[in-house]
């Protein structure tokens, strides 16, 4: 896998897959990119420049542990915009790698052509997810076999008594089957202490942030999909006000991986926002 030196000298590693324009990929976590693998095939499209964040992958260890704050971060996405070369790039986020996407897209307004956040994030912009939002949108799974048990476990974390997150696990996916509980296992953070830190105090600053976003220009594609317990809806719809040029798609049966639930959907979607 190809790298490059961050700002620091950390040497940090990304994968290319695919032909055509390049979109420069962020995932989530902070965990191993592999788990966005070729996004449901949009690599027959475009060429993904998937980035391994500082600390997962193949990508090293800092020396400097604060590094791995969410806003720190954008640091290692502008060294790698100059280590290929690009005046512009089109940027697309996951999940907590939305906070990412926006924070450089704040700070790097004119770098950045299209920007794509999918199920994103709602932390860099300070839009609140409530209790309520997230128990009334898991409802809708509600004749699914595996429910009582995973919503009684969502019950008790959003009330503060319980932890147990496995259960809630089917959640996030548009289908409970092999194949989400293989991708399931292939998307946990493997480095806790990048996950524990990404957040750590003076990580984001939304007041400010929402204010800078007002000069990126960018087209923004918001899309998330109808159950994502992580990024509902409603919320998403939220996050789009923080922007000049939003457009939000919610990709129909689909959880927090719409690639996997449902990638043609997914590919045509994102295929013709990057194409605008």
């Amino acid at each position: 896998m190809p790298t490059f030196s961050a700002p620091d000298g950390t040497q940090l590693s990304y994968r290319v897959t695919g032909d055509g324009d390049p979109v420069v990929c962020i995932p989530g976590g902070p965990a191993d990119s592999v788990y966005l693998g070729d996004l449901g095939g949009l690599s027959a499209y475009r060429r993904l420049i998937v980035l391994d964040l500082r600390g997962t992958g193949r990508s090293g260890i800092p020396q400097d542990t604060t590094s791995y704050r969410c806003d720190r971060l954008t640091g290692d996405v502008e060294a790698l915009r100059r280590h290929l070369g690009l005046a512009r790039m089109d940027l697309l986020g996951h999940s907590a790698g939305t906070n990412i996407a926006t924070h450089y897209a704040a700070r790097h307004p004119e770098k950045v052509s299209r920007l794509a956040l999918i199920g994103p994030s709602p932390r860099a912009v300070g839009v609140a997810i409530t209790a309520g939002t997230r128990r009334e949108l898991a409802q809708l799974r509600k004749n699914e076999p595996w429910f009582p048990a995973a919503f009684t476990a969502l019950e008790a974390i959003t009330e503060g008594t319980g932890s147990d997150w496995e259960s809630i696990a089917p959640f996030f996916w548009g289908r409970w089957d092999a194949t989400a509980q293989q991708h399931h296992a292939a998307s946990r953070p493997s480095n806790q202490e990048a996950a524990a830190l990404f957040a750590a105090e003076g990580a984001f600053d939304p007041e400010n942030t929402r204010a800078v976003l007002r000069a990126c220009d960018a087209p923004l594609l918001l899309l998330t999909g109808e159950f994502d317990l992580n990024s509902p809806p409603v919320s998403a719809a939220e996050i789009a006000e923080a922007f000049p040029d939003a457009s939000l798609v919610v990709q129909p049966g689909a959880g927090h991986y719409p690639w996997l639930d449902d990638p043609g959907r997914f590919v045509a979607t994102t295929e013709a926002f990057l194409r605008r």
